[in-house]
């Protein structure tokens, strides 16, 4: 697993569309917490992109699959289903 740490989180991310969605939305909540002097903006962008990292890490393929099915559904192109959420939880033993 990464750290938690911005340089960590971004040095996991193998998939270009995550970097770059990582570096915007970086900025943004630079700007964000320049604006209100409060970090729980930056706080939350760390644990969401930190999550993101951790999965990028355990799945990197699944992950270029997940932006490969995205801009087909963007073009209006047919994008195959998965599996329900339910069922994909219900085989983690998650009960919903």
């Amino acid at each position: 697993m990464p750290g938690k740490n911005l340089r960590a989180i971004r040095a996991a991310l193998v998939v270009p569309q995550d970097r770059e969605a990582f570096d915007a939305g970086l900025k943004a909540v630079l700007d964000e917490v320049r604006v209100s002097l409060d970090l729980g903006a930056l706080n939350a962008f760390v644990h969401r992109w930190w999550i993101s990292a951790c999965d990028s890490a355990r799945d990197p393929d699944g992950r270029r699959q997940m932006h490969a099915r995205v801009e087909q559904a963007l073009a209006g192109e047919e994008v195959p289903r998965g599996k329900p959420w339910r069922e994909v939880l219900a085989a983690r033993g998650i009960d919903v």
